[in-house]
């Protein structure tokens, strides 16, 4: 009898773990081929279709590994929400039939993934890919691919000890134990989470800098693709002016203008563009109604602004709780099981908020990265993105969002656990750190949205009354008042 039940349970066993993996295949491949669509629609095709089949054929394995790179980052961003949904959704109805895969060991399962596929992809596919764009072979050998393979695999593999070693001192210094010391042998259990935790370490101190940032563009960005109100404003009139200046430039392209005229076609072609483009702006205002003009764009405004405020105020909470609670800590929490108790005050509600704030967090951040001076030169461009640009890319965006669930936790965005090797930081447990990080982002927030604001009313005020358009400028009068 017993033999039947340790048998029937090694069969219970082995059939969840094959539910699993098909489940994670599936979600995994879903996020690859949606990964996929996006890089095509970014890089160049002139880098794939050159006349050098090698070139060609490099660029097409270099291109599969931003792939696997993107679909990873992307599978970070939706892990704490999707926990997060889970955990609600089994406290709702724990015994309906139909969500029994959905469980604690498919999600541990899945944050175990992303941490592993995180550090394959920064330590071994992203370099590769970036060494194999660039190798040529070694010299004297026969050229080919797999020449180049050899190159970069060398390459990679002294640098990798050079990673390896530097870190190995560090860990040695910093810790200054016997377990740091002898962490070169002890590879897979101290070493990987300990070169993890530094770039995840990075990758917060990155989102410090770019989220708030981020916050405050995300108005601009949401002003550009909204119709905006505007009060004194003559549409036809502005057409009028538009369509009469395109007419004016494209007769001068196409008759060349008068012989003795010494044009500059390419300034004309830039600014023909740009003329074309704000016409088009213009008739997609003329024919946006009345509701899509003035009621869409102060309520996606207000609700910016909602967010924003509500994460500036649960921050602000969380620096309470640091010092009342240690509990508050992102280490505090541990050993949490999913489905037993719901990880916010106000029930689904609140989870579904701490989704919505999650996903605006991890937006902004990607906006603040992008809008950064540092940064701004790795923008993609559409149909015109190089490979050494797309790689980069990935890079980037994979650091952030594998920072992102913590980055959450340590500001107290929610309460869900880190599972997996993401709890694991030891920097994590530092209350200074962690209170002057929290300290920080609520300062740079409130800095960065209240410069925001007081120079985007002004502006909008200016163009909705129409005094951007007077003769002088209102520059120029307040500087004529002040004088």
């Amino acid at each position: 009898m017993e033999v039947n039940q340790d048998v029937s349970v090694r069969e219970q066993i082995f059939h969840d773990w094959v539910r699993e993996c098909i489940i994670c295949t599936l979600l995994f491949s879903t996020l690859y081929l949606l990964s996929y669509i996006v890089i095509t629609k970014f890089k160049k095709h002139a880098d794939f279709a050159t006349v050098d089949v090698e070139d060609a054929a490099v660029n097409r394995i270099a291109l599969w590994m931003c792939t696997f790179t993107l679909a990873v980052s992307v599978g970070a961003v939706l892990l704490l929400p999707f926990s997060i949904i889970s955990n609600e959704v089994l406290l709702s109805v724990p015994h309906n039939y139909y969500i029994q895969w959905l469980n604690g060991s498919l999600v541990h399962g899945l944050w175990n993934l992303v941490f592993l596929f995180s550090n394959l992809s920064l330590v071994f596919l992203m370099p590769f890919a970036y060494l194999f764009t660039e190798a040529e072979g070694f010299a004297g050998s026969k050229k080919g691919v797999m020449s180049r393979v050899y190159e970069t695999s060398v390459v990679l593999l002294l640098l990798t000890l050079l990673v390896f070693g530097i870190v190995w001192v560090a860990s040695a210094i910093f810790d200054d134990d016997s377990a740091g010391r002898e962490s070169l042998y002890d590879l897979w259990e101290y070493y990987l989470p300990y070169l993890y935790s530094g770039i995840s370490l990075f990758g917060v101190l990155l989102l410090l800098l770019c989220t708030p940032f981020g916050l405050s563009r995300m108005f601009s960005v949401t002003g550009k693709l909204l119709v905006k109100p505007r009060l004194l404003e003559n549409l036809d009139e502005h057409l009028s002016c538009t369509a009469f200046e395109e007419a004016a430039i494209s007769r001068k392209i196409s008759t060349k203008a008068s012989c003795w005229l010494n044009l500059n076609m390419e300034a004309l072609q830039k600014r023909l563009l740009a003329i074309q483009s704000h016409r088009i702006t213009l008739e997609m205002r003329r024919r946006a109604s009345p509701w899509q003009r003035n009621l869409v764009y102060p309520l996606a405004m207000l609700l910016l602004l909602a967010l924003t405020g509500i994460t500036v105020l649960i921050v602000c909470v969380n620096v309470l709780e640091l010092l009342i609670d240690e509990a508050a800590m992102p280490k505090g929490i541990q050993g949490s099981q999913l489905g037993k108790v719901s990880f916010s005050v106000f029930g689904s509600f609140g989870a579904a908020v701490q989704v919505i704030l999650i996903f605006y967090l991890m937006a902004s951040s990607v906006v603040g990265f992008y809008s950064s001076p540092l940064f701004i030169w790795l923008l993609p461009q559409k149909q015109n993105t190089t490979m050494t640009k797309i790689i980069g890319n990935c890079v980037s965006l994979l650091i952030l969002s594998s920072a992102l669930p913590v980055f959450s936790r340590t500001l107290g965005i929610t309460r869900f656990d880190l599972l997996g090797d993401f709890g694991r930081f030891n920097w994590l447990g530092n209350f200074y750190l962690i209170l002057l990080y929290n300290m920080m982002f609520a300062g740079l927030a409130t800095l960065c949205l209240v410069k925001k604001f007081t120079w985007a009313v002004q502006a909008e005020l200016i163009r909705a009354f129409g005094l951007d358009r007077l003769p002088l400028s209102v520059k120029k009068i307040r500087s004529q008042g002040k004088s």
